[in-house]
């Protein structure tokens, strides 16, 4: 087996195929997607610069969206806009290295959403079941200890995902079948049986996901359960408060449960 790795060339770069070979939609893709992405950015920009300026949204909820929206945009910032210069580009490539990095910019911002958006059902928890000692618990060092520990929970996350993949040989196929590098399909790249890397990422992964949106949810109910004990007009306002929140992190973790266990269903 050595010896078939030694005969083959080493892969230097992916090849991308994105999301159609038709011109036509190529363009359509480059338009509709700039203008998403530049709005995507922008609306983040604007949030945080919204939280900064104004002194009233100086408050811990309002500092962990700061954060998130931060990450949201950089979530966005990884890979679309190599996605968005591959549509009006005919050689659609990324080298070795590349790869790797969005790998580990999409884990790790992954990673450290999950716990900021934990971090934030939190905050509503404290605010809602223990509001006379809200401010002793969420303070500005819990704050800032909470986005540190979302930081240092994506970077090991980010790097047990990759402390194995980029010593794969990658000596074969090369074509990835996506618009950027997702590990569950660069890895089935490799010149080399990845079944138990496969189930090793639905433990750190996927798994992981479900039992933090399982946590999630339990949160929130407790959070309803308290609120249907109050008849007060602010019981209403942060009941809307939660419920927007828990419907950003069900759009989160849905397709993130599903991208990270699905895919390994049809290994060997």
């Amino acid at each position: 087996m050595n010896m078939t790795w030694s005969n083959q060339s080493k892969v230097t770069e992916f090849i991308l195929p994105g999301l159609s070979g038709s011109s036509e939609l190529q363009m359509f893709y480059f338009l509709f997607f700039s203008v998403v992405y530049i709005a995507t950015v922008l609306g983040n920009l604007l949030i945080m610069l919204t939280i900064v300026l104004e002194p009233r949204l100086h408050s811990p909820m309002y500092f962990l969206l700061g954060n998130l929206s931060f990450i949201d945009m950089s979530l966005a910032s990884f890979a679309t806009p190599k996605m968005i210069a591959d549509f009006l580009s005919e050689h659609k490539a990324i080298s070795f290295e590349g790869c790797i990095t969005q790998i580990f910019f999409l884990h790790l911002l992954g990673g450290a959403e999950i716990v900021l958006l934990i971090s934030m059902s939190f905050d509503r928890y404290v605010a809602i079941c223990k509001p006379l000692r809200y401010l002793a618990i969420m303070s500005r060092r819990m704050c800032v200890g909470l986005v540190i520990l979302s930081w240092i929970v994506g970077i090991f996350h980010a790097l047990s995902q990759l402390v194995f993949t980029v010593n794969l040989p990658f000596c074969g196929p090369n074509e990835v079948d996506s618009f950027f590098c997702d590990l569950p399909l660069v890895i089935k790249l490799a010149w080399v049986d990845t079944y138990i890397l496969g189930v090793f990422m639905i433990s750190t992964s996927g798994m992981i996901a479900l039992v933090c949106f399982i946590l999630l949810v339990i949160s929130y109910t407790v959070i309803l359960v308290t609120l249907r004990q109050r008849s007060s007009g602010g019981s209403s306002k942060t009941l809307s408060t939660c419920s927007a929140h828990f419907t950003v992190v069900t759009l989160f973790f849905g397709p993130y449960i599903f991208i990270y266990v699905w895919p390994f269903t049809n290994f060997p």
